[in-house]
């Protein structure tokens, strides 16, 4: 293949220049609205999937598609943020209707089950345009110090290491070879009864009449294990293995998941036992270089005023449309912000009471656990051990290979 060549969808070679010509899906879609007939069952979904499939740029080895998702975030967030610097109401209604959209595509998303590159997108690129803005508009003043601008890369230079690393294996469960069903020597032929919880708790075999913990997803069940105190094993048969203690499947990720937290859509991936710490990592230095950040810029253009006030009153921010962009892109930051520090609030109650977010939404569903702090926290009561004994295991985490021990049969 040349650079622009590509093997489309279908298994035939194409070309770039062709990428408007014999679209039958289009096609059919603009003569049925020409004539004013309703499209057919699926019509739309083809024709999204033949213009994902053309969307390609030119390379070595052959055309590459373009991730439809990473669109939006590299045109349309500096078109906004400009747009809203021209006037206070325009970035009032700008600032007001980005974050109502971003939570829309993710219930859509969410609610389809679908895997986007959106959200990463969205903040990678974010963090790049907002430290060009500070590079461009705000050093060129003068009142930001040399160091100051070090101690600002230093910070998201070593923010981005941590999500590197949180982007990696978050401890996913090796799955059989051939993708088979492994031998269940153990396990005794019995009806299996639907599960998928991952809430593991050690039952005698006198509960073994009990109900099963209901699940997240279809395709889960617990069979009883030949043990001799009459323990049960969480057994997956999407990934055809047994799950140890607090390991989940993760419906996006398709993969069982060690000690599964949630499937974060800011990392695209799982948050799990390997990389729990480097996405907390990640999320704690994004909160002080981006507070940092904004504390640097209403400085400069809001001069003799603190931080706060300046944030809701700064009468010299229209004033010209540097400092207009800049301010626009504070409140952007804040908004953004504000909303991670929710996120990280939320682990931090979690890991001092030693519970997963995924533990929580399964025990406030059955009704099983207890509400603390206003709600901020579901203590299951189950992992507790005191909040030095949990930040000790949470900070043990992933130090050493995973050994099966009592704890890790159910």
């Amino acid at each position: 293949l040349c650079c622009c060549e590509y093997v489309d969808r279908r298994g035939e070679r194409n070309h770039l220049a062709a990428c408007c010509c014999d679209c039958e899906e289009l096609d059919e879609g603009c003569d049925r609205w020409l004539t004013c007939r309703s499209l057919p069952p699926g019509a739309l979904q083809r024709i999204a999937d033949t213009i994902a499939d053309r969307l390609r740029v030119p390379w070595f080895s052959g055309a590459v598609k373009i991730n439809v998702s990473l669109v939006p975030p590299l045109v349309l967030l500096p078109v906004f943020l400009h747009v809203a610097a021209l006037h206070f109401l325009l970035g009032l209604i700008i600032l007001t209707s980005l974050p109502a959209v971003v939570l829309w595509y993710y219930y859509l998303t969410h609610r389809r089950k679908e895997r986007t590159l959106f959200f990463l997108s969205l903040g990678l690129f974010s963090l790049g345009y907002m430290y060009y803005v500070f590079l461009q508009e705000v050093v060129p003043r003068g009142h930001v110090q040399y160091s100051q601008v070090v101690a600002l890369t230093c910070g998201l230079i070593l923010m981005l290491a941590a999500l590197s690393r949180a982007k990696k294996d978050p401890g996913y469960l090796p799955i059989p070879a051939g993708n088979q069903k492994p031998s269940h020597q153990g396990l005794p032929n019995k009806s299996v009864r639907g599960s998928s919880s991952g809430l593991h708790g050690i039952t005698t075999s006198g509960a073994a009449s009990s109900r099963a913990v209901n699940g997240e997803a279809k395709g889960y069940s617990r069979m009883s294990a030949d043990e001799p105190e009459g323990v049960k094993k969480d057994w997956c048969t999407k990934c055809q293995l047994v799950r140890p203690a607090r390991a989940g499947h993760c419906r996006l990720c398709g993969r069982c998941v060690r000690r599964l937290d949630h499937h974060c859509v800011w990392i695209n991936s799982c948050v799990g036992e390997q990389n729990h710490q480097a996405f907390i990592l990640a999320l704690s230095f994004f909160m002080l270089t981006s507070v940092y950040g904004i504390m640097l810029t209403l400085h400069t253009i809001c001069r003799g005023r603190t931080p706060f006030v300046a944030l809701f009153y700064c009468p010299g921010a229209y004033s010209d449309y540097s400092s207009a962009l800049s301010f626009t892109c504070v409140w952007y930051c804040a908004i953004v912000t504000a909303g991670m520090g929710y996120i990280l609030l939320i682990q931090l109650l979690n890991i001092s009471y030693n519970v997963t977010e995924r533990e929580a939404r399964l025990a406030l569903r059955d009704n099983t656990g207890h509400r603390l702090l206003g709600g901020l926290v579901i203590d299951t009561g189950q992992y507790n051990r005191g909040f030095l004994c949990n930040w000790g295991h949470f900070l043990s985490m992933g130090s050493s290979p995973p050994q099966r021990s009592a704890e890790d049969i159910v």
